[in-house]
C-alpha cells in the first residue's frame, strides 16, 4: 500500500468530507445538552452505518450517549487468528463547549482556505476524517480491526465515558486521538489535569457595628491561594491556578463563605499523589473557620514512553512518503488519550485536523491540510 494512493483517494471524496464537516459543525452539540449531542450523535451514526460499520450505542442519563463504532473483520465470524488484541482504539468526542444558538454569531464559513464555525476544530473535523480514512482504505480493501469511539462528555472532564473509553482500550494494541494538531504536530505527551474546589466557611457580621464578631472566609481564602498558589514547580512541570474565587455578599459585611476554583496540572504520573497530599494537608489560619477541600487529578498525565515513540516513529515515516516533515509536540492541555496511556497503551494524540483557535471566537480548520492528514491517519491506522 502506497501512501500516495491513498492520498488520491481521500482527494476524491474531499468535498464529501468537507460537506460533512459542514453538517456536523451546523449540528450544535454543547455537552451540557444531551438532546443536542445526541443528534449530532444519530449524524455520524447514519454515516459510519454506510460504511458497514457495526454500531453499539451506549446510552447516557445526564451526557450524550457514546457511539462504538466497530469497523474491519467481525470476529465473531472469523477463525481464531483474529484476535481482539489487534483491534486499533480511535477516541474522539462529539460534545463542543459552544452553547446552542452559537451559529448565530458565528456561523459556518469557507473561505480564504479556512473552514470556520464553533467546534469545527475541536473535533468534529476530526470525526469526519476518521471516517474518510475508514473509507479510503476499504476502496483498497483493506480490512483493520479499529474501534471509533466517540463520547459526549469529554469537554467536561469525560465524568460518564472515562470508564467505557479504559475497557475498550484494553483490549487494543494502539490508541489513535482526534483531537487537534499541535500546529502542526503531532502530540506524544499531554499534562496531566486536576480540579479542586476550595471552600471556606467563616461568620458574618456588620462590618461596622460588630467587625471583632466576624471571621472574614474572603480573608482566609486570600491566605489559601498565597499557599496553593506556591505549590507551582515550573521544573517539575506543575502548575496551580486559582482561575475563580466567589464570596461575600456586601463591602459592610464580614464575608460568610468564599469559594475557589483551582486547577492543576502535571507533567509526571508520580507528582499525583504529592499533589494530593498537598491540597489534603490546607489548613485555615483563623481556627473559627472551616475549610472543605474536594476534587483531585481527574486525568493523569499521558508521558512520552517507548509505545508511543514507536508509533510517532511509524507516522513520521508514512508522513514523509507524502512529502510532510512530521515533528511531536508536547502539551499542557488533556485528552481521553490521557486515559489509554497511563494504562500503558501506545497512545499518539493529535491526529485530527490542522488549524487554530479552539474555544475561541476565532477557531478554524486549514483546508490545505486536510486530505495529506486525513491519508496519514489511514496509513498509520492500516500499518500499526
Amino acid at each position: 500500500m502506497r501512501m500516495t494512493d491513498l492520498e488520491q483517494l481521500v482527494s476524491a471524496g474531499e468535498e464529501r468530507l468537507k460537506d460533512r464537516v459542514r453538517e456536523l459543525v451546523e449540528t450544535e452539540s454543547p455537552s451540557d445538552d444531551k438532546e443536542a449531542v445526541d443528534r449530532a450523535g444519530r449524524l455520524v451514526q447514519g454515516w459510519a452505518e454506510a460504511q458497514g460499520a457495526r454500531v453499539r450505542r451506549h446510552r447516557q442519563r445526564e451526557y450524550g450517549d457514546v457511539l462504538e463504532l466497530r469497523f474491519g473483520p467481525d470476529p465473531s465470524r472469523q477463525s481464531s487468528s483474529v484476535t481482539r488484541h489487534n483491534r486499533v482504539l480511535l477516541l474522539g468526542h462529539l460534545d463542543t463547549v459552544w452553547p446552542l444558538g452559537t451559529l448565530h454569531k458565528m456561523p459556518w464559513k469557507e473561505a480564504n482556505g479556512r473552514l470556520s464555525g464553533p467546534g469545527v476544530l475541536d473535533m468534529k473535523a476530526g470525526v469526519v476524517m476518521a471516517l474518510e480514512a475508514f473509507a479510503a482504505l476499504q476502496r483498497l480493501g483493506v480490512q483493520r480491526p479499529a474501534t471509533l469511539l466517540l463520547v459526549g462528555d469529554e469537554e467536561v472532564g469525560s465524568p460518564v465515558s472515562r470508564t467505557l473509553t479504559e475497557s475498550l482500550a484494553a483490549d487494543c494494541v494502539a490508541a489513535l486521538v482526534l483531537e487537534p494538531a499541535q500546529g502542526l504536530a503531532y502530540k506524544t505527551a499531554r499534562k496531566g489535569v486536576g480540579a479542586y474546589t476550595l471552600r471556606v466557611e467563616g461568620v458574618g457580621a456588620h462590618a461596622g457595628v460588630d467587625f471583632e464578631a466576624g471571621h472574614s472566609a474572603v480573608r482566609e481564602m486570600a491566605r489559601l491561594v498565597e499557599t496553593v498558589s506556591g505549590f507551582t514547580d515550573l521544573a517539575r512541570g506543575i502548575t496551580v491556578n486559582v482561575g475563580t474565587i466567589s464570596g461575600g455578599t456586601r463591602s459592610n459585611v464580614v464575608p460568610a463563605e468564599c469559594v475557589a476554583q483551582v486547577d492543576v496540572r502535571i507533567r509526571r504520573a508520580r507528582d499525583a499523589e504529592q499533589i494530593e497530599k498537598s491540597f489534603s494537608a490546607l489548613q485555615v489560619t483563623d481556627t473559627v473557620c472551616r475549610l472543605t477541600v474536594t476534587g483531585g487529578i481527574n486525568r493523569p498525565p499521558m508521558e512520552r514512553k517507548q509505545g508511543t515513540i514507536r508509533l510517532f516513529r511509524l507516522a513520521r515515516k508514512l508522513a514523509a512518503q507524502l512529502g510532510l516533515d512530521l515533528q511531536e509536540a508536547a502539551t499542557g492541555g488533556g485528552s481521553d488519550g490521557n486515559f489509554t496511556a497511563a494504562l500503558g497503551i501506545p497512545t499518539l494524540d493529535g491526529m485530527g485536523a490542522v488549524g487554530a483557535g479552539a474555544h475561541s471566537a476565532q477557531e478554524h480548520v486549514l483546508t490545505q491540510h486536510l486530505v495529506q492528514r486525513t491519508a496519514l491517519l489511514a496509513g498509520v491506522l492500516a500499518q500499526i
